[in-house]
């Protein structure tokens, strides 16, 4: 039996322990006979068959780059599951990688506290124009003079084809060909930190993609016990799954090892059924731990969930299964009625400003009530759990593409509101991630969009997106979604960053994500020290988060009118509470558009003042204003090389 972290290599597929030396090794519990054609040999040669399923080789005559597949019982010729290259697409044959080989510039990396990330979600290949890891290591100057210092990116998996959001992928360890493969990735990273910018992978763990998906030629990868919205389930607990299991492990080992990826992203792990004496998600846990205490390196793991159940980021030592953050959706869809979104659908479940509130105080809006959208009892309650556990957002590549669509909040609120909706994202005591181009109010949408090659997948997925707006009262059509123009309208444009009204935007988060650096009562992240109020009838919310001796109170109005709002008696009595940033302040609106006035300088608690609609204002105590420093605005040479 081969142990997953303490040789240093990958355990699985074809790795180089030495230079004139490759190493081979395939789970195939269901083969009789295992073979490995090698592209330039005259004849395959045999794996010799071990317990539990699995093969293995070690010769000479593999070296990096070499191109190579298995033939399973003389005859079935198929690419390698772990693969860690697929030039020529999903259907042909694996290339060998050898991971070592890239010199590595940052041994003096230190990932950060995770309560100090600001994340910020990519799309490889609609970031730029080009879509590649080269281009996007072009635009991080541009992210770090924003205040980024943590990118999401969106899955890299080789998928078919080079238009996908990366939830097709179906060779977990190879990297997209058309992004620039392992090496590309692993130059990305490098210069990430060199440059102060940690990494995050979202990865896939839950299914496998349509198209080019060959796992269960070579056994039991899938199990007929569950079923998921994307077909069966990844087999974790029945017949056979140990080697299902060590594929997963031995993948996020991976990354954070050959990679120095600095945290994973789980997709949907509600949709990962393993009722196993100990979870998947445990012995992730404990493989990653024991990797983290033999290489020094700090990791995270993050997961998406619906399940408000803190169990998932609750401690081992706790029976939990140990995910360090959770992205929490609910914050944004309370936050989305709150602005105007119509509640159906799954915004059925939210009222609004106060849910907005109880966000706030709870992090889970439904933490054991009945919910008319589940009709169930509904979550639990995450009292003990930190704020740092918890991501909010008030849009990402789901919240955006899954709409009919792809409307980005620009094309949907008012400038006025866009400024709000960020406010109220950072001044949360949760991590905060952007979604690539929010920050100046991109307008082009972000469809969903794939790109397959075998004529009946292409028109399943086209009927299904067909039927699942069917009942939409919009009379568009829905976007073709293996169109070539979809996928090229789905781009961000950068050129926009000429124009005032999006420069201004820009500005106005670069000043935000500096307020929240800066100021020790919204930097960290204590829940318990945090009031929060709503009117809803006046559709306005007070926040009061404090520090130490430092007191920040937010004020916040929802409607489309002006709303008095009187300060609570909050912070050190009789102490002044000096403004720091008021969104509907004549600094902050385009020319074309008649600014109103803003605010009061400063203010005394019970004093009402009036809060112009749809803005957001701040104030501080304990806090000279010389002391928050305004970042340089961002030049364009950073947004438009």
């Amino acid at each position: 039996m081969i142990h997953l972290v303490n040789s240093g290599q990958r355990s699985l597929g074809v790795t180089f322990p030495t230079d004139d030396q490759a190493k081979v090794v395939l789970w195939s519990p269901t083969a009789k006979h295992v073979a490995i054609k090698i592209y330039g040999n005259q004849s395959a040669i045999p794996l010799k068959q071990e317990a539990l399923g699995y093969w293995r080789l070690t010769t000479n005559q593999i070296k990096p780059g070499d191109l190579y597949t298995y033939i399973l019982d003389g005859q079935r010729e198929f690419p390698d599951p772990t693969s860690l290259s697929q030039p020529q697409g999903v259907h042909g044959p694996s290339q060998a990688v050898n991971t070592s080989a890239f010199h590595w510039e940052d041994q003096c990396w230190v990932n950060p506290a995770l309560d100090s990330y600001l994340l910020y979600e990519i799309h490889t290949g609609t970031f730029t124009q080009e879509g590649t890891f080269r281009a996007l290591e072009k635009k991080l100057d541009y992210l770090k003079a924003l205040g980024v210092n943590a990118i999401e990116i969106m899955p890299v998996a080789q998928f078919s084809d080079s238009h996908n959001w990366g939830y097709d992928g179906v060779y977990t360890y190879a990297v997209q060909s058309s992004y620039g493969g392992a090496a590309g990735l692993q130059h990305l990273i490098n210069t990430c930190h060199h440059k102060g910018i940690a990494v995050v992978l979202d990865v896939v763990y839950n299914h496998f993609g349509p198209e080019g998906n060959y796992v269960g030629e070579f056994g039991p990868y899938l199990t007929d016990n569950y079923y998921t919205p994307w077909g069966k389930a990844i087999n974790f607990d029945d017949a056979w799954c140990d080697g299902v299991r060590r594929y997963v492990i031995d993948n996020a080992l991976m990354w954070f090892r050959d990679f120095h990826i600095d945290a994973l992203r789980l997709d949907a792990i509600h949709a990962i059924k393993d009722f196993s004496p100990k979870h998947i998600l445990q012995e992730l846990r404990e493989e990653v731990d024991t990797l983290m205490a033999e290489t020094g390196r700090r990791h995270y793991l993050i997961v998406e969930s619906d399940l408000n159940d803190p169990r998932f980021i609750n401690p081992l030592s706790e029976n939990g299964y140990g995910m360090d953050a959770q992205w929490i959706d609910e914050f944004h869809h309370a936050l989305r009625v709150s602005v105007g979104e119509e509640p159906t659908g799954y915004y059925a479940d939210f009222t609004g400003i106060g849910h907005l509130a109880k966000s706030y105080q709870d992090a889970y809006i439904y933490n054991g009530q009945f919910s008319e959208v589940r009709h169930k009892l509904f979550g639990h309650s995450a009292e003990t759990n930190t704020g740092q556990q918890f991501i909010i957002f008030s849009q990402n590549h789901d919240q955006v593409g899954n709409r009919k669509l792809g409307e980005r909040s620009s094309q949907l609120y008012s400038y006025e509101t866009l400024k709000l909706m960020a406010g109220a994202v950072f001044v949360s005591p949760y991590i905060p991630m952007l979604f690539m181009g929010e920050e100046w109010g991109e307008t082009n949408p972000f469809f969903y969009f794939v790109g397959h090659s075998d004529p009946d997948l292409v028109e399943a997925v086209r009927k299904g997106r067909k039927e699942e707006f069917a009942s939409s009262h919009s009379d568009e059509e829905v976007p073709d979604p293996e169109s070539d123009e979809t996928y090229e309208r789905a781009k961000l444009q950068w050129t926009l960053l000429e124009q005032e009204s999006h420069q201004l935007l820009l500005r106005y988060y670069q000043t935000l994500i500096a307020l929240r650096q800066q100021l020790p009562a919204l930097a960290h992240l204590e829940r318990r020290q945090l009031d929060v109020v709503a009117d809803e009838q006046k559709e306005t919310l007070v926040l009061h988060r404090w520090h130490e001796d430092q007191h920040v109170l937010c004020l916040m109005n929802f409607s489309d009118q002006p709303q008095s709002i009187t300060l609570p008696e909050a912070g050190e009595a009789g102490a002044v509470w000096h403004k720091l940033l008021d969104s509907a302040d004549p600094a902050w609106q385009p020319k074309s558009q008649s600014g109103a006035g803003s605010s009061p300088e400063s203010v005394s608690a019970s004093e009402t003042i009036q809060v112009k609609p749809e803005s957001i204002v701040v104030y501080a105590q304990h806090h000279e204003k010389s002391r928050f420093h305004v970042p340089n605005p961002i030049s364009q040479r950073l947004y438009l090389s």
